[in-house]
Order: C-alpha cells, then structure tokens, then sequence
C-alpha cells in the first residue's frame, strides 16, 4: 500500500481542498482525519505506511502571509532611532520641528490665548462640512493671496480645507489624476521625501527638474529651466513657495520671475506646496510673494497650505488646497469635485485646528501677537545659523568655503554631506539626520553649534566621499 502523508505547511490559505468539522471537534480533509491537540495547540495528520507512523505538524497560514514588511520612514525614523539612543550628546536635526533654545517643543502663547477662547465660547464638536470650517477657509486664502487680491475678490479661489500640507497635496493629486488623465507632475531633485509617495499612491505620473547643485551647494537655474522648458505642454510644475525643502534654497524675485515666463509660455499649470509662509523670512507678505506673482498675472494655479509650521499645529493635520481659476463658476465647480474627491476619502476635516487658525488670523490682535512670535521663531532659527557658519569658519582650516548655510533659508539646511559622511555622523557625533545631507536648524540651539560644526569637519574630511546628493532627474 503507498503512503499518504499530507503537510499542512504546504497547504495555502487559497487551496482549493475543502475543510469541515466533524460532531467530535476534529477537522477532516478528505479522507484523512485530524485530531487536535489541545495541550500543544497543534494539528497532527496521522498516516500509516508499512507499520511506520508519520506526524507531520500542520501551520495555521495567515491570510496576510504575503504582505511584507514596509522599510521605516526616512525621516521620522531619525526621530525613532534618536529616542532609542542613550549618548547625551545626542542631537535630533531630521525632523522639521520648531524647538525652543533648551531644544524643547514649543506652544505659541497665540495658539494658548485662541483655544482659552474656544473654551469662553462652549465651541461644540459637531461634523464641519465637507470643505471645512467656513471661517478657516476665508481667512487662509486671504493670508494667502492677500485680502484685496482680485482673485479673492472676484471669488476665483476654491478653497477645501485639508488634512495639513500633505492631505491637501493628496486631494489636489486626486484632482489631477482624475480631470487631467496622463498629465505628468515636475517636481524638483531633490525634493520633501513625502511628495513621490503622494504621486505614487495617487497614480499620478511624475518626473524630475534638476533644483540642487552640488558643486555649489545653490541653486541649478539653468538647469531647472531647460527641465521646465523640456516638459511635456500642460505638464504641472510642483514649486516650493518658500523655503525649498530639503535644501533651504530659493530662487531669487529674478528667477521666479523667469520661472513664471517658462510656465507661460508652456502653457504649464503651477502648483505650490507652501509650508512655511511666515516661518521662512518671519514675513507672511515676503514668504507668499512667489504665489502672488503667479495669481497677478491670471494663470490657473494650485496652492497647498499647512499650518504645522507657522502656527505649531503639528498634530492638528490643519492646511487646506486652493485651486485659482479663471472664473468664479469654474471654481465653484472645481470646489464641488474636490469635496466629492474629500467625501470617500475622509468625510470631512477635524474642528480643532481649523478653529485656532480662524480665531488667530481673524482677530487682528491675536494676528499681530501670532506674526511677532514667527518673527521671533525665524529670528531664532536665523541666529543658529549664523552660530553655526562662524563655528565652521573659525574651526575648518582647510578653506573650504561654508557661505552657503547663509545663503539658504527657513529651518533647513542642506550640508552637502553623503551618504557615507551622515552616518559618520550618526555612528560617531550622536547627530541624528536625513541620509540626503539635510539638518533641522529648527532642532539645533545655540549652545550646541560648536559641537555640530566639529561634527560636520569631520565627517566632511574624514569620512568615505563620493557624490554629495542625487541630482540626476528621475522618474516616477
């Protein structure tokens, strides 16, 4: 007689054998019988082969075995690996978080005085509309293009509040992918790691217009142009509207200027991701004049807003997307695609945040309290920098030139260091950070500017070189 042994372990959860219980507890397949054992919590199948006994131990397959594990987040696994650290001189400069000089979180005394009103006034937690709260949606365009702008006036701007900076992105993304099928997104290389994802998921095609270049730690004009220039007509064109992240470089009013031009004539449609109006130069008027110039000269254009960085509301998820048309009714009907795109998506947004900004930007006290607070963040993060180039200088006898870290603006910094030197920073300094060579001045104090600019010579000098940053335009 031939031996029959069956192995549960081979046995996927899709097989097609059919499994019943029998009156008696145990689980039959076919004509084979297997009995459970209780103590061990395992399922033998017992077969008999010229007087052997055969036990084979049966695996319970989960119906998720083919989901594998995601690789950790680039950025907020810098958080994650910093808090696992004991060394006291740990620095965590990976994270775009405002601290304070003690390197502790901040709470804007606005945002106290603005949520003590919330409170005064017995605000319910009833469901917001679908578009968000009404006066959050106001005053941020507002604060956006400016409160006399014609296209605030003529009411041109459809205006959705979003799950922050990147909820916002992802609505907008699902407009594009939706309305304007195989249109390609131009994004710059190096970007905010975020972005690609938002594409990805999204199904929206993407590819790269050079931005950084390494050789001068700047800004790669020329080769950004002839990029934008090379795109494929009614490409959209992703712009950091202050305060490129990851590389604190922007253009110059010239630049944005040309940049504009090169748009036009291509018949491109510009889409801002603007996360830090304010916070970048401690204006809001300065730190929006990139978007502006697009709107003065009546070009259809997208805006994406978050308020974790201006106002601190990092965990409020408080931002929303604009969409400029040429029409009122056109963006009367764009809003309405947006908020059936929000409906199945989240519903509608949370009240909490929505409600800080309204009162802060509404009330024209708090608002003046809430820009001399930005004032003095961006002065803070300024005077860092400034800390922190004189350290190099003063330290590094090689003559390498460090101008660059005050050429750059808002809580960034790209270093130019690769791969090979941010580990060394990592595995010997205790100085947490993105692999791309980015820090968080937002995360550094004055007091510790000399331990990092130690740091920074040596991984500079005595580390493995090779490429500074990727800068090679890819796809997505």
């Amino acid at each position: 007689m031939a031996s029959t042994m069956l192995s549960l372990a081979s046995v996927s959860p899709s097989a097609s054998l059919s499994t019943h219980e029998t009156p008696k507890g145990k689980v039959k397949l076919g004509r084979s019988f297997l009995s459970l054992n209780k103590e061990r919590n395992n399922l033998f199948a017992k077969t008999e082969s010229f007087g052997r006994i055969s036990m084979v131990a049966a695996v319970n397959v989960s119906k998720f075995e083919g989901v594998t594990m995601a690789p950790p987040d680039p950025i907020l696994g810098v958080s994650e690996a910093f808090k696992a650290s004991t060394n006291q001189s740990k620095l965590n400069l990976g994270v775009g978080a405002y601290r304070t000089e003690e390197l502790q979180p901040y709470v804007l005394d606005v945002v106290k005085k603005a949520e003590n009103l919330m409170i005064e006034r017995g605000e319910n937690k009833e469901y917001l509309p679908i578009e968000g709260l009404a006066a959050f949606n106001k005053v941020t365009a507002e604060l956006l293009f400016g409160a006399d702008n014609p296209v605030i006036k003529q009411q041109k701007v459809a205006t959705v509040q979003g799950l922050s900076g990147t909820g916002s992105l992802r609505l907008a993304a699902a407009l594009i992918e939706r309305y304007f099928p195989g249109a390609k997104v131009l994004i710059s290389s190096p970007t905010w790691g975020n972005h690609k994802n938002i594409f990805n998921d999204s199904r929206v095609p993407w590819s790269e217009y050079r931005y950084y270049d390494p050789k001068t730690v700047g800004l790669d004009f020329e080769g950004m142009i002839s990029d934008i220039k090379a795109a494929p007509e009614g490409s959209f064109v992703l712009l950091h509207g202050c305060a490129h992240n990851p590389t604190g470089i922007d253009p110059t009013p010239d630049q944005w200027e040309k940049i504009a031009d090169v748009i036009q004539e291509k018949n491109h449609i510009p889409f801002f991701d603007v996360a830090y109006q304010g916070f970048a130069s401690g204006s809001l008027d300065t730190d929006a004049a990139s978007v502006r110039l697009f709107a003065a000269r009546g070009l259809e254009l997208l805006v994406a807003q978050s308020y974790s960085k201006n106002l601190g509301l990092y965990a409020e998820r408080i931002g929303a997307i604009n969409v400029v048309c040429t029409s009122s009714d056109t963006a009367t009907r764009v809003k309405s695609q947006l908020k059936r795109i929000a409906r199945p998506m989240y519903s509608n947004p949370p009240v909490h945040g929505a409600r800080i900004v309204a009162n802060v930007v509404g009330d024209p006290t708090l608002f003046g309290e809430w820009k001399a607070e930005m004032e003095m963040m961006a002065g803070r993060i300024k005077n860092v920098r400034q800390k922190l180039y004189d350290n190099l200088t003063a330290k590094d006898k090689s003559g390498k030139d460090w101008s660059f870290i005050l050429k750059q603006i808002g809580m960034f910094s790209f270093t130019g260091l690769n791969k090979a030197q941010t580990e060394n920073m990592t595995n010997k300094w205790h100085v947490y950070m993105t692999k791309d060579g980015r820090i968080s001045l937002a995360g550094l104090s004055l007091a510790k500017c000399e331990y990092l600019s130690d740091a920074i010579i040596d991984s500079y000098h005595n580390s493995q070189k090779g490429e500074a940053s990727p800068t090679a335009p890819t796809k997505g």
